[in-house]
């Protein structure tokens, strides 16, 4: 039998920290080789969709094909050893795209220098960013914009998409921005339509839609610029003025530091928080999905500093910013892919291509490129999310129509501060003015419920239960007071107790506390008792902690409502028994 040899302590340590510190190692080192044939299918899969895909949102954001590519090979390299998810690929991003072009065009003012050396430094700044707000334990702003919020701003942008690449499929060019300039814009030079390059972005669009039908495991995008850059080649179309990308530079790219004016830094980093903002919700939302139907959990925090360090990889790639990418994540997934080792081989993959292979790109027309977006415009239109929001919450469908209008209205950057905007409305709107409910017994059913959502529910003459359902804290606390109030005025007869439910209250701060002594002293005036039921273990361990005294009594606290209200019945402030019976107080209801 051979003995086990203990492990060095420091190495053990060391490599604790090591992984610590990228959390995607693990799955690297050691590497379980039964997972290397799904990983290699699934790798070449996600590249397959990665390569035509990345040329196109290249040109989405105004930049050469390659710089696509570019953008598509550190970054999986950065996510794939700090990443926490295993099935989640970065790279470009038709939301992000739209986001770039919109913040850099009008700072580049037309210089195309400047407009390369504004996104690799915007790239560069919301990667460091993202990092900052790792180490801040900002990850919980993945929770902040609600899915409603979110859905309206994607649908936003994809009208922006779409209205932005549709000019490329008829053969014109549409200058304007903002979503309704755009859209007088194509309609007024539909007389300008050429008509070969109409025919190729049908064309291609025909074979994005019939591809998944018929081959459901190849990516319909390489289909159609494949098939679109041979028709190109064979019929020598671009000589009947279809466009097409024409040379793609081989090779890696050449590092050299951005040069530009420096008065341009602030509004570079307003641009890069909303940057960073949007590319990370988005992200956490494909992450997660993907995490949960694989059954494994994702660290929103880690993930944050993830998305950093592989927008800065972009950057030391004269690439630009990226985000989750939705398509190529399903790839992933659908192929099998196992582990981190996937965007590996896509990384190595797509870095083949980009230095033998570049040839056969020049002859890929424009207008396939722009059916693609279109298509990824329509794919990130959400309208069955829409119509679930509808019938859950009116007021969140109208938020959600909101952050889509603030798109087409003021445009995608601004409409980041938007959405951000009534998200914290929304958050101070549900625990600002969450509502006060009056409890009563229910016959059949145990414990208090609310006397709206059950109006037989019997109430106890000269007794109020209330459930206030948010902490009390100094934007609240007045709100809570008038509540309480206002009951004990639209009670039938003056209450001699009121019991506050204490299981909602999660929090109490200065202001709360202070108003709540405020309200028993002014209850007490009036002959009525304030207590509180649920919580008392917590309420009277955090009292002595801060060596509270008299001053605490003013409110009396009880274990359980079952205890405050038998306390209330027998006339027995001090007692925590259980209910009286129904001879005992003569109300049969409880």
């Amino acid at each position: 039998m051979a003995l086990a040899v203990p492990r060095n302590p420091e190495t053990i340590n060391w490599r604790a920290k090591l992984f610590q510190f990228a959390p995607g190692l693990p799955a690297l080192w050691p590497y379980n080789r039964s997972n290397l044939s799904h990983d290699l299918i699934a790798g070449l899969s996600v590249a397959a969709v990665a390569l035509p895909v990345g040329v196109a949102y290249a040109q989405l954001a105004g930049f050469n094909p390659s710089v696509g590519l570019y953008s598509s090979i550190l970054p999986l390299v950065a996510y794939a050893l700090f990443g926490t998810s295993r099935q989640l690929i970065l790279g470009p991003d038709a939301a992000t795209c739209a986001l770039i072009a919109t913040a850099v065009a009008p700072l580049a003012k037309g210089n195309p220098q400047d407009y390369e050396s504004l996104s690799v430094t915007l790239c560069f700044l919301a990667g460091v960013l993202c990092i900052g707000a790792s180490f801040l334990r900002l990850g919980v702003m993945a929770d902040f914009l609600s899915k409603p919020i979110l859905v309206g701003f994607l649908n936003g942008i994809a009208l922006s998409v779409i209205l932005g690449q549709i000019g490329k499929i008829f053969g014109f060019a549409i200058d304007r921005g903002r979503i309704v300039p755009r859209l007088l814009e194509f309609i007024a030079k539909l007389g300008q339509t050429h008509w070969p390059t109409l025919a190729v972005g049908l064309g291609t669009f025909v074979v994005l839609l019939v591809t998944p039908k018929l081959l459901k495991r190849v990516p319909a995008a390489l289909v159609a610029i494949v098939l679109s850059a041979l028709v190109v080649r064979f019929f020598g179309l671009e000589h009947l003025g279809v466009k097409i990308v024409g040379d793609v530079p081989a090779g890696l790219p050449h590092l050299h530091i951005p040069t530009f004016s420096l008065e341009l830094i602030p509004p570079l980093l307003g641009d890069a928080a909303g940057l960073a903002l949007v590319t990370f919700s988005s992200m956490m939302l494909t992450s997660r999905s993907f995490a949960a139907r694989n059954r494994y959990d994702v660290d929103a925090d880690r993930e944050f500093a993830a998305l950093g360090m592989a927008n800065i990889a972009s950057a030391f790639s004269q690439g630009f910013a990226i985000s989750g990418a939705d398509s190529r994540t399903a790839m992933n997934d659908a192929s099998g892919g196992r582990t981190q080792v996937t965007g590996l081989v896509a990384a190595g993959t797509i870095a083949v291509v980009l230095l033998f292979f570049t040839g056969p790109l020049r002859f890929v027309p424009v207008a396939a490129l722009g059916a693609v977006l279109v298509k990824a415009g329509f794919s990130l239109i959400d309208l069955k999310a829409l119509k679930l929001i509808f019938r859950i919450d009116r007021r969140e469908f109208a938020l959600s129509i909101l952050a889509t209008l603030g798109v087409v209205a003021i445009g995608a950057i601004q409409a980041i501060l938007f959405v951000v905007i009534l998200a914290i409305l929304r958050f101070v709107r549900l625990v600002a003015r969450p509502k006060i409910e009056l409890l009563g017994k229910v016959e059949g059913m145990p414990g208090y419920h609310s006397l709206d959502r059950h109006p037989e529910a019997r109430t106890i003459p000269g007794l109020l239960v209330l459930r206030f359902n948010a902490p009390i804290v100094f934007f609240n606390a007045p709100y809570f007071k008038r509540g309480v109030l206002d009951a004990v005025k639209g009670a039938a007869i003056l209450p001699k107790w009121i019991v506050l439910d204490m299981i909602p209250i999660t929090m109490i701060d200065a202001t709360g506390l202070q108003t709540a002594q405020e309200l028993a002293d002014e209850l007490q005036g009036r002959g009525t008792i304030l207590a509180a039921a649920g919580r008392k273990s917590e309420w009277n361990q955090w009292a002595n902690s801060r060596r509270f005294g008299e001053e605490m009594r003013k409110v009396k606290v009880y274990p359980t409502l079952k205890s405050a209200i038998h306390a209330c019945l027998s006339g027995d402030e001090d007692s925590t028994g259980e209910e009286p019976s129904s001879r005992g107080s003569g109300l049969s209801v409880l």
